[in-house]
């Protein structure tokens, strides 16, 4: 398959998607933005109302935290099981395997746009003003969207491959939730060391805190650090597209007999 008619393929998948989600509510497309903003309300409530965060700007910083935590976790629990979802059109055609998760997460894209387009609103009226400092959402999303990509993908594959992996999963986003500093503040442990080590440890964390770098505290990124996590996440989805293609009929067969 040619590659202009492969991303065309994610696009159309991606649109009809979008169109049969929202045709299935009363709301259609309101719950793009509608259900991430509750999850946040029920974060907000617990964390500050109930806890006393005790910070005064804590619904902007969950806000960048746990809108950019909700497209990392939707993105790669939805493409993780997006081939056996298609099992019944993988039995019928031969179309490369990574065709399905990249299509979950272009969809996972197209709605991410609008929550960013509101975050950034929000975060505009409630005095954080943008500056210069804003062009680095540009290489941060990049970043963060080929993190999605290289994680959907790997888990798309152990899915096919061990069905049981798809328990395990929920089990790393929970893991992922409480770890990656999306209530909490990575950079006010205490212990340099530790918020070092927790930053070059867990991709998200860092990714998180390089979003509030920007909306929040206007400043810059570890460019270097975003980089090499570009290029990691890069090498991975090269590694990743290719076993897929040459093991497309050994997936085939495992979902159509799993």
């Amino acid at each position: 398959m040619q590659l202009a008619n492969y991303f065309q393929l994610v696009d159309v998948r991606a649109r009809m998607a979008l169109r049969a989600d929202a045709s299935r509510y009363l709301l259609g497309y309101t719950w793009w933005i509608l259900e991430p903003l509750l999850f946040v309300a029920v974060f907000y409530l617990v964390f500050n109302v109930v806890l006393n965060s005790g910070r005064a700007d804590f619904l902007a910083f969950l806000m960048c935290g746990k809108l950019s935590f909700i497209w990392f976790s939707k993105s790669v629990s939805q493409a993780s099981e997006s081939i056996f979802a298609a099992r019944g059109l993988i039995g019928k055609i031969n179309a490369p395997k990574s065709l399905f998760p990249v299509a979950v997460i272009q969809e996972g894209l197209y709605k991410q746009g609008a929550v960013f387009l509101l975050l950034a609103a929000f975060l505009w009226s409630s005095g954080y003003a943008p500056s210069y400092h804003w062009l680095w959402l540009a290489p941060i999303i990049v970043v963060n969207y080929l993190l999605i990509v290289a994680c959907a993908l790997i888990g798309a594959y152990l899915v096919c491959v061990f069905r049981d992996f798809s328990k395990v999963i929920p089990l790393g986003m929970t893991f992922l939730l409480f770890t990656s500093g999306i209530f909490w503040d990575v950079n006010a442990l205490g212990d340099p060391e530790k918020t070092s080590l927790i930053l070059a440890a867990n991709p998200l964390a860092f990714i998180i805190d390089a979003y509030r770098e920007v909306l929040m505290y206007q400043s810059s990124p570890d460019s270097a650090h975003l980089l090499l996590l570009g290029m990691g996440s890069a090498l991975l989805i090269i590694a990743m597209l290719y076993a897929m293609e040459r093991s497309s009929k050994y997936l085939a067969l495992k979902v159509l007999t799993g």
